[in-house]
């Protein structure tokens, strides 16, 4: 499978890289500005404006898939839904796939299913509140828009760790540990992203977690 990875250089991008390399797909990884370093065999490196749609149609065609990995700047966090419709759009005249890399805020509480994450304190702090809204906002681009798309939502908490290639899937309501934490790492979120990109689990909205 031919994949691209926008936000190649963050968090995620990088883990779905190179998950996607080590399971042997060919990969496009894209990124704001040209790179530097060589990329690794099996990677094509180059740099696109995620928010050109014309231009990142034509930098998409002939991918089978294309994984959204990008994260708006601290301060320009509305941003993110101008991408989101931007990729939607190039998205759709490469005619491939996309899996959108979002965020928590627009999940269930998982005892209250009457509340979104986005507005319970305990999983989204006042600090994260304006990058935690974007997140929704990206949802509602994608469902009101014809590309052929699906939303992964993280957990409450999403860092850096070890890829033990187990999680949990769920659809719209955050998943929970017993110990009432919601988590997994940036490793095995990239799992999670090929697992769905090899063999789509049929939800257009899904989460995963410990």
């Amino acid at each position: 499978m031919k994949i691209a990875v926008v936000g190649a250089a963050g968090m995620v991008g990088s883990r779905v890289v190179s998950e996607a390399v080590s399971r042997g797909h060919d990969l496009v990884a894209v990124f704001r500005k040209e790179p530097t370093a060589a990329p690794p065999p099996g990677v094509i490196a180059v740099a696109g404006d995620a928010n050109d749609p014309g231009h990142m149609g034509r930098l998409l065609a002939g991918t089978d898939a294309i994984v959204a990995a990008t994260r708006p700047a601290p301060g320009h966090e509305d941003s993110a839904v101008r991408t989101t419709a931007a990729l939607l759009t190039a998205a759709g005249t490469a005619r491939a796939r996309i899996l959108v890399v979002g965020g928590a805020a627009p999940l269930r509480h998982p005892g209250r299913p009457d509340r979104l994450v986005l507005d319970s304190p305990e999983y989204v702090p006042e600090r994260f509140r304006a990058l935690a809204a974007a997140s929704a906002a990206q949802l509602d681009v994608c469902r009101a828009h014809s590309a052929d798309w699906v939303y992964l939502s993280p957990p409450a908490l999403l860092e850096p760790g070890d890829r033990t290639g187990e999680y949990r899937r769920g659809t719209t309501t955050l998943l929970t540990a017993a110990d009432g934490t919601s988590r997994v790492s940036a490793e095995d979120l990239a799992v999670a992203v090929l697992d769905e990109l090899e063999n789509p689990g049929g939800d257009r909205h899904f989460t995963v977690g410990y």
